[in-house]
């Protein structure tokens, strides 16, 4: 910690969670406050400036400006591949089960708040690592962020060479299975709500000739459809179990 750092933590009220959090930043905000918003689950919203509000609307704005630095990255690494790889590695790179073990991986399971742990879900992580690069964009802008995202994340955690060999569109190749073996796929997928959430959740369940094949769940239709796909070639014996 430099010399500015121990000099703001001398007036931050919560010092344990300033100190976890310079270390997945590298500095300690003058609005330490701000920063807990990340990291509050939708179950356990506060009261901030007169509003309920928890890591949602961060996360969102996260989720965009996360899309732009890695296309961005992707497209000058790459500069002889075509936009199907590119978005293919993208996809891979800001895949929720890959944002989650990034989040850990980087400390944030250091930096918790004082909620109800059985509340927050398989996605938390990942969740909290989107809010916390958008609250880096309103409060450090674009440039900040982008160093942040490619010196903390892309180049210290992410080896490009393994995740180019990583299979992660389940649901083209169970799909391509199914044609060349004239089985009869279909994806169905529906909308639940947990109880007192107001954003829904996605199931999606695989049926092949009437038959139940395998069933997945996820924040978005995507995801949902992906991890189902996953786990009808899993069960069909098409894959190994694969972690990124």
């Amino acid at each position: 910690m430099n010399p500015a750092d121990r000099f703001k933590l001398l007036f931050v009220k919560d010092k344990h969670f300033a100190k976890a959090l310079c270390s997945v930043l590298g500095f300690i905000p003058v609005n330490t406050e701000f920063f807990k918003i990340p990291f509050i689950h939708r179950s356990s919203s506060i009261l901030y400036k007169g509003s309920l509000i928890n890591y949602e609307r961060l996360e969102y704005l996260g989720d965009a400006v996360l899309d732009v630095v890695v296309a961005d990255f992707l497209f000058n690494h790459y500069q002889h591949r075509d936009e199907g790889f590119l978005s293919q590695m993208r996809s891979k790179i800001v895949k929720r089960q890959h944002l989650n073990q990034l989040g850990i991986a980087i400390g944030l399971d250091k930096v918790m708040l004082n909620q109800n742990n059985s509340q927050l879900g398989k996605n938390y992580f990942g969740d909290v690592l989107e809010a916390l690069i958008g609250a880096l964009y309103l409060k450090r802008g674009y440039r900040y962020t982008k160093r942040f995202v490619l010196n903390k994340l892309i180049n210290q955690r992410i080896d490009l060479n393994q995740l180019e060999t990583t299979e992660s569109d389940f649901k083209s190749r169970l799909i391509e299975w199914a044609q060349k073996n004239k089985n009869d796929i279909k994806f169905e997928s529906r909308e639940e709500f947990r109880e007192g959430e107001k954003n829904p959740y996605f199931i999606c369940q695989i049926i092949n000739d009437s038959t139940l094949v395998a069933e997945g769940s996820g924040n978005a239709k995507k995801e949902a459809e992906q991890n189902a796909a996953e786990h009808a070639l899993k069960s069909l014996g098409q894959i190994d179990n694969i972690t990124i």
